[in-house]
């Protein structure tokens, strides 16, 4: 389905990436400098996620919570890592004032399931390895947040809500449609003061 949109649409460019693998980070880096062609990148999503069903207190395992961590929350960080030199160089060259998505900014799409207050309505789904690692990836956008907002750089969790896709199965509450226009909406409209922060698709603050 990418391919077939990329081939419809000459401005989007598809570019080979594993957030577990520090060398197609990197590799993944120089083809998007050589692109950008001189210019900053203005916009870093981190969407990729992984979720096991099964993840409970008594089946989650070493490996298991390893290779969560590893997608969810180490891969986040790496890539915010890597890709920072492009995202500062497009926060000084903006002309725009304050922190915003259109300057430059780090979103990590991340869950209600990683906020510990609300973890009581959802723990009818316990997936230990998915929770915690969520949980991670929100202290991960804080501490982001801090550090690379003198920068100029944005930095903000969201929560696209409970998706019908392969992950979130048929039983989800949202359409991909729905989820997606909601963060669309969403992503022009955020800036400094929802720094370091979670939102879910409707811009509405979920507790840590």
């Amino acid at each position: 389905e990418l391919r077939d949109l990329a081939s419809k649409h000459p401005n989007l460019v598809l570019v080979k990436l594993d957030v577990a693998n520090p060398s197609a980070i990197t590799n993944a880096v120089k083809i998007v400098e050589g692109k950008l062609n001189g210019m900053g990148l203005n916009l870093l999503i981190n969407n990729a996620g992984i979720y096991t069903p099964t993840a409970s207190l008594e089946t989650a395992d070493a490996e298991e919570m390893i290779r969560t961590y590893k997608t969810n929350a180490v891969g986040p960080m790496l890539m915010a890592q890597a890709f920072l030199p492009l995202l500062k160089k497009a926060a000084r060259e903006s002309t725009e004032k304050g922190l915003s998505c259109s300057k430059a900014a780090v979103i990590n799409i991340s869950t209600i399931m990683g906020s510990i207050e609300k973890t009581p309505e959802s723990f009818f789904k316990p997936v230990i390895s998915y929770r915690c690692s969520k949980a991670a990836l929100n202290m991960l956008t804080k501490c982001q947040a801090l550090t690379y907002g003198e920068a100029g750089i944005l930095c903000v969790a969201l929560h696209p809500g409970w998706v019908k896709t392969d992950m979130g199965s048929q039983e989800a509450d949202l359409t991909v449609d729905t989820s997606v226009r909601g963060l669309l909406s969403v992503l022009p409209n955020l800036s400094e003061k929802h720094s370091g922060t979670l939102l879910n698709w409707e811009g509405k603050a979920i507790p840590w």
